[in-house]
């Protein structure tokens, strides 16, 4: 049976770090911080992972790819905040909920439109947008249908 209070104070070292470096720890540094053996933490993670499903390890490996709403891997969804660009989103969507991660601060996403290539900003405080360029952005969920459906097209 999974340990809860150990899967939550995962969830918190993980998602700290992210918001602090902008990058997530490795199961070795995890087990550090936690107070597990290596191959104990290991496995915590990836329980951790298999209950939370928006968030995956990246294929055939125990890195954390993406930790919702931000990624340990580069995406086209830059994040700056203070005027600092360390961070990055799992998704244009998901770019708007980092906002709750930096509360009373302006975040900024930049990405290039995936339509024409055209770039695209927006800002935002405590979950309001403040800027938008170009003015009417809109968003697109390109989500499969058939055998596609539910696997995200980017993996």
């Amino acid at each position: 049976m999974a340990d809860i209070a150990l899967m939550d104070r995962m969830f918190q070292r993980i998602m700290r770090t992210l918001i602090e470096t902008g990058r997530p720890l490795h199961y070795a540094e995890l087990a550090s911080v936690l107070g597990l053996g290596v191959e104990e933490s290991r496995q915590q993670l990836r329980t951790l992972m298999q209950s939370y499903p928006i968030g995956w390890l990246h294929p055939d490996t125990d890195y954390i790819a993406s930790f919702p709403p931000l990624n340990g891997q580069p995406t086209q969804y830059r994040v700056s905040v203070r005027g600092e660009q360390k961070w990055f989103a799992q998704c244009g969507f998901e770019a708007t909920s980092v906002t709750w991660l930096f509360p009373g601060e302006t975040v900024r996403i930049d990405a290039p439109c995936l339509d024409c290539g055209g770039p695209a900003s927006l800002e935002m405080r405590d979950g309001q947008i403040t800027w938008v360029d170009p003015p009417g952005v809109v968003g697109h969920l390109n989500w499969g249908f058939g055998p596609s459906r539910g696997r995200p097209p980017f993996l």
